[in-house]
C-alpha cells in the first residue's frame, strides 16, 4: 500500500471512531445538553475526518472542491445547529442534569 492509502484508510478509521463515540454519546447520556455536545463534537469530527478520505480516495479536482465546501458548511453548520438545540432547550425551562438527579437518592 502506497502512503496515500494508508492515510486514507488512516482517516477512515478515525472518522469511523469518532462517529461511533457520537452514537454512543447520543445513546447513553442523561440529558439533552450532554448529548448535544456529543453530537456536536465527536460527529462533526468523525464526519470531516471520513469526507476527507473519501476527497483523498476520489482525487477529482470538482470532487475534492466539493469534499471542502462540505466540510467548511459542516464546520460552520454543526456548531450553530447543536446550540440552536440547547439554546431550545434552555428556553422550554428544561433543567441541566446533575449528580444528584440520580435514581434512588433523596
Amino acid at each position: 500500500m502506497t502512503p496515500l492509502e494508508w492515510g486514507i484508510v488512516v482517516l477512515a478509521l478515525v472518522g469511523a471512531f469518532f462517529g461511533g463515540v457520537a452514537s454512543v454519546g447520543i445513546v447513553r447520556l442523561p440529558d439533552v445538553y450532554t448529548r448535544t455536545h456529543a453530537a456536536s463534537k465527536s460527529d462533526t469530527l468523525g464526519a470531516v475526518l471520513a469526507i476527507g478520505a473519501a476527497a483523498l480516495a476520489i482525487q477529482t479536482d470538482l470532487a475534492t472542491i466539493k469534499a471542502v465546501f462540505l466540510l467548511v458548511f459542516m464546520f460552520l453548520t454543526n456548531p450553530t445547529a447543536a446550540h440552536a438545540v440547547a439554546r431550545a432547550a434552555q428556553d422550554q425551562g428544561i433543567e441541566p442534569w446533575t449528580a444528584g438527579d440520580e435514581e434512588g437518592e433523596s
